[in-house]
Formats: C-alpha cells, sequence, structure tokens
C-alpha cells in the first residue's frame, strides 16, 4: 500500500508541475505587452486559465491528501518498530524482575563481611 500511495504522489506531483507551468499569468500574452487588448484565445480571454487553476486545485488537494497518508503510513510504522516487537506487558515483567534481582544482590553483598 504504501509503494502505491507513494507511486500516486509522485505522479501528482509531476501532474502540479506540469499544470502550473502551462498557466500564463494574468497580461502574459504578446499582445498585451504593447498595450492591444486583442489577447483571446481558443477558450476565451479566461477560459483556459479557468481550467488549468481549477485542474490544478484539484491536483493540489490530491497531493495534500497523499501526503497526509503517507506521513500516517510512516507514524504507523514507526510505532510498529519503536517496541522492537516486544509486548510491553512483558517489558514492564523484566524491569520488575530485573529490579527485584538488583535487590536481593545488594542484600547478599550486604551479608558478606568485607575484607579490608
Amino acid at each position: 500500500m504504501e509503494e502505491a500511495l507513494l507511486f500516486v504522489h509522485v505522479i501528482l506531483a509531476v501532474a502540479i508541475v506540469v499544470f502550473v507551468l502551462l498557466q500564463r499569468g494574468k497580461g502574459a500574452e504578446a499582445g498585451a505587452s504593447f498595450g492591444g487588448g486583442a489577447s483571446q484565445s481558443v477558450f476565451g480571454s479566461a477560459g483556459s486559465g479557468n481550467f488549468l487553476s481549477r485542474t490544478t486545485q484539484i491536483l493540489a488537494f490530491a497531493f495534500f491528501l497523499t501526503s497526509f497518508g503517507l506521513a500516517y503510513v510512516a507514524s504507523e510504522k514507526a510505532k510498529e518498530n519503536s517496541g522492537l516487537g516486544i509486548d510491553p506487558t512483558l517489558l514492564q515483567e523484566q524491569v520488575e524482575e530485573s529490579a527485584q534481582g538488583a535487590e536481593q544482590t545488594t542484600e547478599e553483598d550486604a551479608a558478606v563481611p568485607s575484607v579490608e
């Protein structure tokens, strides 16, 4: 699942770059720089820009969703690897046993007379 999500994420990133590069800024046509008002295109004066900007918005939204999805997958994987597969209750029992063992060794050490 992670690989598929990552693949979609990369495809969306490339598509966003392509659609942003296809867009033109306002007044970016050659006629507009000379004061001509005839900046008409096949889609009309704002038709293609509206289509490209809407598509870019949808792609950006999908990109953010895949980003959140990848972050969630990474956090779940980190949670699984943080315990290294050890059950927390088993870990707590081992800590208590080692603490009891440490108490017993200190009592035994106190009972042995030291030679100085």
